[in-house]
C-alpha cells in the first residue's frame, strides 16, 4: 500500500469533478483558485507530514483491516495509545499551518461510525459494520479524504426535523429505490468539504419515530450526481484576489468550509449506513462529539503556539517584552493552552473500548 504524498494529493484534487462555487461562480480546480488553493494546501500538509522519516510514528499507523501502514487520519484507533498519538498529530499539524487543516472531523466520524454501525447491527440486526469495513478499506487503500457531514440547516429549532414547515431543513430520505435510496437536503459548515474525496454524512441530533426518514448515515463520493458545494466566506478572502496578495494574513494555508446541497441524491445500498434505526442518532452524536472535543486539544493547541511565537515575537519587535502586563497575559496564554492540551490526553488516559473496538 503507497502512501499519497502532498503533490499526488492535489493533482487528484485539481482532477475531482465536483460542483463547486466560490462568489457564484463555478471553479474548475480548487487547488489553483487563488481563495481555495491556501485550504486545499493545509489538507495536503496532512500527507506531506507523513512522508517525512521524524513524524512517521506520529502520522502513520496500522491498518487493523489488512495490516498495512496506512496515514493516521484514516485509521480507527483501538487503544488509549492511538488517541494520544491522534492528538499530539494534530498538535503537530496546527503548528505546521496555523489553521484548520481540516481533517479532524472526517477523521472522527469515521471513528464514530464504525462503532455505531456495530452496534446497530448488535442492536436490530442489520449489516451496516461490514458495509462500512469494505468502505473503510477503500479509504485506506487508496489513502483519500472523508468530510463529515452533520450540521443540518434546521428551520425552526423549536421543532423536531418532521414538523418542519419546510421537510428539507433536515436531509432526509424522500424514497426507496431499486438498490439504494435518493435523499433530500443541505449541511451546512463542513468543515474542508471542497478538498474531500469522499462524504460521510451523519444525523444532527437525537430523533423519534416519526424523525425516522432522518436517520440516515451514508457515504457518497464527493462528485456524486445532485451534490453541490457553496464555498463560505472566510477571513480576508477577496484580498487573495489582489495583485501581490498584501496583508491577507496566513499567506500560505488556510481553512474552509462549505454548504453542501443534496438535491435528490441516489445513494447506494453497499454506501449505506443508518436508515431509518432513530434510536441510534443520538448516540451518534454523542459519540463524535467525545471524539471531536478531544480533537480540539491538539489542533487548536498546535494553532495557539503559534499566536504564542507570533505575539512574542511582537512584543520583542516593538520592545515591550519586558513589560509586566505582557509577560503576564503570554503566561496566561500558555496556561491555557497547555490546559486545553492535558484536558485532551486525560481524556485518552481515561478512554475505555468500545465493542466494536474489540472485533479484530
Amino acid at each position: 500500500m503507497t502512501l499519497m504524498t502532498r503533490d499526488n494529493y492535489l493533482s487528484t484534487l485539481k482532477e475531482l469533478p465536483h460542483s463547486v462555487f466560490i462568489q457564484g461562480e463555478r471553479v474548475e480546480s480548487i487547488a489553483d483558485h487563488p481563495i481555495s488553493r491556501p485550504p486545499a494546501m493545509a489538507m495536503a500538509e496532512t500527507y506531506h507530514q507523513a512522508q517525512q522519516e521524524e513524524m512517521k510514528s506520529l502520522f502513520t499507523a496500522q491498518s487493523h483491516i489488512t495490516g498495512e501502514t496506512i496515514n493516521r487520519f484514516t485509521h480507527i484507533q483501538h487503544s488509549t495509545q492511538d488517541l494520544i498519538k491522534k492528538i499530539l498529530m494534530l498538535r503537530e499539524m496546527g503548528r505546521k499551518t496555523a489553521c484548520c487543516f481540516q481533517r479532524c472531523a472526517g477523521l472522527d466520524c469515521m471513528n464514530t461510525v464504525f462503532a455505531i454501525t456495530h452496534e446497530t447491527d448488535q442492536e436490530f440486526g442489520t449489516q451496516y459494520h461490514p458495509r462500512f469495513i469494505d468502505f473503510l478499506n477503500y479509504i485506506q487503500t487508496n489513502d483519500l479524504v472523508t468530510a463529515a457531514c452533520m450540521t443540518d440547516t434546521k428551520g425552526d429549532r423549536g421543532l423536531p426535523p418532521s414538523r418542519q414547515e419546510d421537510k428539507d431543513q433536515y436531509l432526509h430520505m424522500v424514497e426507496q429505490a431499486n438498490g439504494g435510496m435518493v435523499v433530500r437536503g443541505a449541511k451546512l459548515h463542513i468543515t474542508g468539504a471542497v478538498n474531500s474525496h469522499e462524504l460521510i454524512v451523519v444525523p444532527t441530533r437525537a430523533l423519534q419515530e416519526e424523525d425516522k426518514d432522518y436517520a440516515v448515515a451514508f457515504a457518497v463520493p464527493a462528485e456524486t450526481r445532485g451534490v453541490t458545494f457553496i464555498y463560505g466566506r472566510q477571513p480576508s478572502d477577496t484580498r487573495r484576489l489582489e495583485e501581490g496578495q498584501w496583508d491577507v494574513g496566513n499567506l500560505y494555508y488556510g481553512g474552509c468550509e462549505a454548504m453542501v446541497v443534496f438535491d435528490d441524491v441516489f445513494v447506494p445500498e453497499e454506501r449505506i449506513f443508518m436508515k431509518g434505526e432513530y434510536a441510534m442518532a443520538g448516540r451518534l452524536v454523542e459519540l463524535f462529539a467525545a471524539h471531536h472535543r478531544a480533537s480540539y486539544g491538539g489542533c487548536k493547541v498546535g494553532v495557539g503556539d503559534v499566536l504564542i511565537g507570533a505575539t512574542s515575537a511582537i512584543a520583542e519587535a516593538q520592545g515591550t517584552e519586558r513589560a509586566s502586563h505582557v509577560k503576564d497575559k503570554l503566561a496566561e496564554m500558555i496556561h491555557l493552552n497547555e490546559t486545553l492540551h492535558s484536558g485532551a490526553l486525560a481524556s485518552a488516559l481515561k478512554a475505555f473500548p468500545l465493542p466494536a473496538a474489540l472485533m479484530r
